[in-house]
């Protein structure tokens, strides 16, 4: 049987302990490695090689993730696997392309999306009946969210043998790779190993840069957990909160993450965002409160990188961005002496209070609230007794008096 867990019935003033950040998974790494590549490689994806332009190759890969947004929006799926999906999505384009080729007609951005999407319902275990697919897709298509659709039309049936279809042309393509570590998870994972999953403007705000990545080619730059940190780091530097360090080491090492690798992501949302949606694009979730004139996590985000060498973006000058996101070990002492919210709070150790001393501390202090009220009842009756207006008992009458009010004491008390 496994140990119970640290946290289970705690009291509220000992908070559960800090667990160590997960190092990823070596085979999930691996796996994940392979569909790396770099701007050079991006530029040269199988559209741009017959002659499709990278602007219009971007709009049409924007278009297919919102696709399969809008789709998922109206099946009520998880954001991971629409998650999922989008990363389907843009490692087929690595390999396939949109353009026709003599003798071998391209996916349409619609039906690879939605394909995408099917396969990511089976992988995430989020299924959905075909039925339901298949008239969600046909609604979005057409724009048409009230579009009545059955399986009598012939629309539906052309959606479904699409779909079943091109899944496995999808799947040899994808060489079968499935097992996905989408980066919302471990991003998760992060605002609660440093205690802020509970800072809703900073959780929106990494959400958001999270889910702005999946319309883009991120996943093809960085890795899910590198993408995880970044969003974190463009999430406290809107928000300013500053997390805490580990024996010297900013929070980024202490999550495995490169600084470069880091910056290089948050740079690169930074130039895909910063500037407002033309018509015809689609547009990000990264303003924060929903409206016109909101916060954008992406304005003032990009930050220039001096010279080739890791270090030299490491260094400990306060004026870069990334330090002011850091709460550095002499700081954290200071914010704990005084009640700051940026101070983490402090470990009990590796054991708890169990629930019996809980229960045990509980007692006591309602013994001493029981007793001072005692006390203080004890008083007032004494001062009634004696009266503030010379109005006074005889001695026999007041002895009665204040045994006859002791005993009422003491049956409240009892009860």
């Amino acid at each position: 049987m496994p140990p119970p867990a640290l946290d289970a019935r705690l009291h509220a003033s000992q908070p559960a302990l800090r667990q160590r950040p997960k190092s990823p998974n070596r085979v999930l790494a691996e796996a994940e490695e392979q569909w790396i590549f770099d701007e050079e490689e991006l530029s040269r994806t199988p559209s741009a090689q017959d002659g499709m332009s990278l602007e219009k190759e971007k709009e049409l890969r924007a278009k297919g993730i919102n696709f399969i947004r809008q789709v998922g929006i109206m099946l009520k799926l998880p954001e991971l696997t629409l998650s999922t999906a989008a990363i389907f999505f843009n490692r087929y384009l690595m390999r396939m392309s949109l353009v026709d080729r003599p003798g071998m007609k391209a996916l349409h951005h619609y039906t690879l999306g939605a394909t995408c999407l099917f396969l990511a319902t089976k992988v995430e275990e989020s299924c959905r009946k075909m039925k339901d697919t298949v008239i969600a897709c046909c609604r979005v298509a057409q724009k048409n969210p009230n579009l009545v659709i059955d399986e009598q039309s012939k629309d539906f049936w052309k959606w479904r043998d699409t779909i079943l279809l091109n899944e496995d042309v999808l799947l040899e393509t994808l060489c079968f790779d499935l097992t996905i570590e989408a980066p919302h998870k471990q991003l998760f994972e992060m605002l609660k190993y440093y205690r802020v999953e509970h800072n809703k403007a900073l959780r929106n705000a990494a959400w958001a840069f999270v889910t702005d990545s999946n319309m883009t080619q991120l996943c093809l730059l960085c890795t899910s957990r590198t993408i995880a940190a970044a969003a974190l780091y463009a999430g406290a530097r809107l928000c300013g909160v500053r997390l805490p360090d580990t024996n010297g080491r900013p929070w980024w090492e202490e999550q495995g993450i490169r600084l470069r690798d880091m910056v290089k992501a948050a740079n690169y949302m930074s130039q895909n965002y910063e500037a407002p949606p033309q018509k015809g694009e689609v547009g990000g979730a990264g303003a924060i409160g929903g409206g016109q004139g909101s916060a954008s996590i992406y304005v003032g985000l990009f930050t220039e990188i001096d010279g080739s060498d890791t270090d030299a973006v490491s260094s400990d000058d306060d004026e870069r961005p990334w330090n002011r996101t850091r709460l550095r070990d002499d700081d954290a002492e200071a914010a704990q002496g005084i009640g700051s919210p940026l101070a983490l709070v402090p470990d009990f150790g590796d054991r708890r209070a169990s629930t019996g001393s809980v229960a045990s501390l509980k007692r006591g202090r309602d013994e001493e609230v029981n007793g001072e009220d005692r006390e203080g009842k004890k008083r007032k009756v004494e001062e009634h007794v004696n009266g503030s207006n010379g109005e006074g008992l005889n001695g026999k009458d007041r002895k009665q008096s204040v045994e006859k009010d002791d005993a009422s004491e003491e049956g409240e008390v009892e009860e």
